[in-house]
């Protein structure tokens, strides 16, 4: 019983130490945060920081996790709203973009992470949630005869980086039409992929 409400205790730190770290990193970006303000904000030692992450980089990426699997559940949920894998593909690709015109998931998803982890870090855990995601959507328009006959895995990074692309060009301007605007050419783009009969 003891054992039990010591790891709900050590859960519930970890999930607090993640909660405060994403705030003050989506608030002020990850260079200017210290780990004395995370341990301050979240009333906890030095130690019991150390206890669930071993470095500041090693509880952003924790951070980065929870960013990433909260954009691939709100892409699956208005994918999944769709009836046919043409709409959901470009309603889930539509959802990423409106995703990540928050300014603290495009701080921490799209600026911080690549910068934090370095390049091909980055590129693995965005390959390991969202372009996995993608490529099997991919893959099945091609198989159903959607899109034409082709290697999946070149498609997959160009329609990646330019949504990335897109996101980060997104955080970068005031334009108020910029999102729609956006959205509106991935869709002239992905049905220009389309095969035509």
């Amino acid at each position: 019983m003891v054992s039990t409400a010591r790891a709900q205790q050590r859960e519930e730190t970890r999930r607090l130490l993640v909660r405060v770290s994403r705030e003050l990193f989506a608030a002020k970006g990850y260079a200017a945060v210290g780990l004395a303000e995370i341990v301050t904000a979240a009333g906890v030692t030095k130690g019991a920081l150390y206890h669930h992450f071993e470095s500041k980089a090693d509880l952003f990426k924790a951070v980065l996790a929870q960013v990433q699997q909260e954009v691939g559940e709100q892409v699956a949920a208005a994918a999944d709203t769709e009836p046919d894998p043409w709409t959901q593909l470009t309603t889930g690709c539509a959802a990423f973009l409106r995703a990540c015109a928050d300014p603290h998931i495009q701080r921490i998803m799209l600026v911080d992470a690549p910068a934090v982890l370095g390049w091909h870090e980055w590129r693995a855990l965005d390959e390991a949630n969202s372009a996995r995601h993608l490529c099997e959507a991919l893959q099945t328009l091609i198989d159903a005869g959607t899109l034409p006959p082709q290697p999946v895995a070149p498609l997959t990074h160009l329609l990646s980086g330019a949504m990335n692309e897109a996101a980060l060009w997104l955080a970068d301007t005031d334009d108020p039409t910029a999102l729609p605007h956006t959205i509106t050419a991935l869709d002239h783009l992905l049905t220009a992929l389309r095969t035509t009969h």
